[in-house]
């Protein structure tokens, strides 16, 4: 494997496409709610740079975490899920892992507080959050039943709510001002989502992750029980989106973001039966990713076409 390659897989780059989707989200809600002012591109691809960065770096922290408590060793992998594998195959080498994962925090760090200053205050609020989830996701909130609920504030709702706060607030503005209630609604969404995507790929790491000393709620609750709560994040999703553009509170274009309802259905439907037979669940897995992916992105599309 080519270097790029080896750092393409140890970086987690195909599941990038979650944090580009979730800034999508709050710069389309950007454009809609200031369409008079001009939309800054340069500030645009900031946000999407240093989302991205961030993203890169949790996934780094996570793989060398896992790596020193061995759970990397133990883990049953698949495409979805139980890490890379780089560096238990030395294709890696554990400081360099750790190096690049400090490098990328602290550049989405230095963009976050660009825009705390340019912006708003309530952005370094947000980077904060970001941060402290980055680095004490695995030794510390995965050992204490806050995983999924960290995992789904820092690369979900935070996002779409941070994008559009750098995107449309200046300094002077009251923090009563920087959110209508359409964008902090729809930040739910997306940050249920991301939960439930890290919930459902706690299934096959079970007894790694117990051996490696932590205690998500896989664990704690076991898979049937999860499964419940994976449907139930599923419901709630969707329910808001549903419910918004009934209620007056969006677009009726918002409907579109239900298309990947049927497919969510399999998955659920997977995960409850099959909890416990990994073979058959891995299909949930990826029909678990695409409803993640495919959700954000629609619920983009569809303010994107109001504009």
């Amino acid at each position: 494997m080519s270097k790029v390659k080896i750092w393409a897989a140890q970086t987690r780059a195909n599941f990038l496409f979650l944090a580009v989707f979730l800034v999508a989200i709050g710069l389309a809600y950007a454009a809609k709610y200031d369409p008079a002012s001009t939309f800054n591109w340069l500030h645009a691809i900031l946000i999407l740079v240093g989302t991205i960065t961030a993203h890169i770096s949790v996934n780094l922290f996570n793989e060398y975490s896992d790596y020193q408590t061995r759970i990397d060793f133990n883990t049953q992998r698949t495409p979805f899920s139980g890490g890379s594998g780089m560096m238990p195959a030395e294709k890696t080498k554990p400081l360099h892992v750790k190096i690049a994962a400090y490098t990328t925090l602290l550049f989405s760090a230095a963009i976050g507080i660009y825009f705390s200053i340019v912006s708003h205050y309530s952005v370094i609020i947000i980077a904060l959050v970001g941060a402290f989830a980055i680095v004490y996701y695995t030794p510390l909130l995965a050992k204490m039943l806050l995983g999924e609920l960290f995992a789904g504030l820092a690369l979900g709702s935070l996002v779409v709510i941070g994008a559009f706060i750098a995107m449309t607030a200046s300094p002077g503005m009251a923090i009563t001002e920087v959110l209508p209630l359409e964008v902090l609604l729809i930040s739910i969404p997306p940050g249920i989502l991301t939960a439930l995507l890290l919930l459902l790929n706690e299934f096959p790491d079970v007894e790694a992750d117990k051996a490696g000393g932590r205690k998500h709620l896989v664990i704690k609750y076991g898979k049937k029980v999860s499964a419940r709560f994976y449907a139930i994040g599923m419901i709630l999703t969707f329910a808001i989106i549903l419910i918004m553009p009934l209620a007056g509170l969006s677009s009726y274009w918002l409907l579109i973001a239900l298309l990947p309802v049927p497919l969510a259905i399999k998955a659920t439907q997977t995960a409850i039966a099959h909890g416990n037979d990994m073979q058959k669940l891995i299909p949930a897995l990826g029909m678990n990713v695409m409803v993640v992916l495919g959700t954000d992105l629609l619920i983009a599309i569809a303010v994107m076409i109001q504009l």
